[in-house]
Formats: C-alpha cells, sequence, structure tokens
C-alpha cells in the first residue's frame, strides 16, 4: 500500500486546478503546470481537495499511485511558492558570475563552463561563491542544481568544487609526508 498516494492534496485558495480527461493542469500565481496521469490512476477533484484512487493493486499501480500524488503536490506548491536550491562554491580561484541569462563558472579549467538555464528557470549569484536556482518546477530546478555541481563535485581531500548549501562532505585523509 502506497501510504503517500492514499494523502489527499490540499488546494490553497489562489491556486486553480483543471482536469481533463487524464491530464491535470494547475495554475497559480507564479505559473501554470501540467501533468498527465496514468490510465491506472483515477483523480477526484472536490472543493479544495484532490484525491487519487488506484483503479487495480498491481505492483506497478502501486508505484505509479505515490509517484502521480507526489508529481500533483509539488505541482500546487510550485506554482504557489516555487522551489529554490543553493549551491556554494569552495576553492580558491573558483567563482561565477551572470552573462545575461547564462551562468559562467570558472572553476580552473583551462576554459570556463557556460551554462544555460531553460526558459522559466532562474539563476541569481551572489559574491562569486553563491548560486541561487529557482523555478516552478522542482524536478527541473533539481536538475540544474545538479548540472551546475557536475562541473567540479566537492572532492573528499581540499572540501574543494561545488556543492548543496547542507551538503556534508567527509574529509579524507591524505597521504602522509616522509
Amino acid at each position: 500500500m502506497s501510504r503517500i498516494g492514499k494523502k489527499e492534496i490540499i488546494i490553497p485558495n489562489n491556486i486553480e486546478v483543471i482536469l481533463n480527461e487524464s491530464e491535470i493542469l494547475v495554475k497559480g500565481v507564479k505559473g501554470k503546470l501540467s501533468y498527465n496521469v496514468s490510465k491506472l490512476i483515477e483523480i477526484q477533484i472536490t472543493e479544495s481537495i484532490i484525491k487519487l484512487r488506484k483503479k487495480n493493486e498491481t505492483q506497478q499501480t502501486q508505484a505509479i499511485h505515490g509517484l502521480s500524488r507526489s508529481i500533483i503536490n509539488n505541482m500546487i506548491i510550485g506554482v504557489s511558492e516555487g522551489f529554490e536550491k543553493k549551491l556554494i562554491i569552495q576553492g580558491v580561484g573558483y567563482r561565477s558570475q551572470m552573462k545575461g541569462k547564462n551562468l559562467i563558472l570558472s572553476m580552473g579549467y583551462s576554459h570556463t563552463v557556460k551554462i544555460e538555464p531553460p526558459e522559466n528557470i532562474n539563476i541569481r549569484v551572489e559574491n562569486n561563491t553563491n548560486i541561487f536556482i529557482s523555478g516552478i518546477n522542482k524536478e527541473t530546478v533539481g536538475q540544474i542544481a545538479a548540472t551546475i555541481r557536475s562541473v567540479r563535485p566537492p572532492e573528499p581531500y581540499k572540501s574543494k568544487g561545488i556543492r548543496y548549501e547542507n551538503e556534508i562532505v567527509k574529509q579524507k585523509i591524505g597521504k602522509a609526508g616522509k
């Protein structure tokens, strides 16, 4: 049984939810998102509550039940509040800057790395070392943050690289000198 799928989703007052056959459209203050729900899931929308029900009890339906509920809930949070991830750059000479809408990273390579965000994602840089990624789609915000982090992941010996705001990197002891 999917414990997440059983929970009902509460729709805030400023959010509009429209159901067209298998597509659910969520409109809010920050924008609109849509999602195609599987044919194995049945959606019921009352005044301010969304309930998801399984049409059968197969293992695939169980998995999709919880997933669909999480995605719809994240859509509602996204169009009302939005999502934000913060990345921190550590290391001598490592820095970031904005050039128009693009993020330019100087990470110790012979070249700079340019990252172009999708149209509904905003990237902001503070003090050349703090990068803020924000948008209404949780999946896209997380993917862009992971792409930026993959340019120079944090390494365990000198703690240099790009890390998430509250990421803990275990320190390793280097080779002992003679």
